[in-house]
């Protein structure tokens, strides 16, 4: 299948400057547990969100390829959301809609491709692992099937550590607004 070689995305050497100004807390902060309320009542408040958009940045390594990307989460309800990953010059490399029986992808050729599984159908595109189900719950601070994750000062995810076919997920979250309510 000539498909499965085919790359999505296109790595720019802009990416290793702008992964160098990520920020880093050190892990001395880190104090709160599972069993801690502030972390059941963040939990409990984000677990009733179904709708939110979210942006940020990508970066996936593998043995096989290095991808940066930027990201736009758009999550309609609990079954369905579009991710747009576009490279570090804004250009759209991919368009996965996400609904309930049907997934399409559209890349940065503007070939249109449909299946039932957007993990699958990622892997076979683009050749990487994306574990999407964790993701969605990452994007709102809940840790997903990941049994390996740490917590901040305030009781909210500080770091997921996941593996998912092989490979290694870490997340790291940066800080949190306190200022709004879910």
């Amino acid at each position: 299948m000539p498909e499965r070689n085919y790359a999505v995305f296109r790595l720019l050497p802009l990416a290793s400057l702008l992964l160098a100004a990520c920020s880093v807390r050190t892990l001395s902060s880190l104090a709160k547990s599972q069993t801690s309320p502030e972390w059941r009542s963040h939990q409990q408040s984000v677990s009733t969100i179904t709708r939110y958009q979210t942006h940020g940045a990508f970066a996936y390594f593998s043995q096989e390829k290095k991808v940066y990307a930027r990201f736009n989460w758009q999550q309609t309800s609990a079954d369905r959301y579009r991710l747009i990953l576009t490279n570090p010059l804004g250009s759209t490399e991919m368009d996965l809609n996400v609904q309930p029986g049907v997934v399409q992808l559209v890349n940065n050729q503007g070939k249109r491709y449909i299946s039932d599984d957007p993990e699958v159908m990622i892997q076979k595109l683009a050749g990487m692992s994306i574990p999407l189900k964790d993701l969605c719950q990452w994007m709102l601070g809940l840790p997903g099937n990941a049994t390996d994750f740490t917590f901040d000062a305030s009781g909210y995810l500080h770091q997921v550590n996941y593996s998912y076919n092989g490979q290694l997920w870490t997340v790291t979250y940066q800080g949190y607004h306190d200022d709004t309510v879910p």
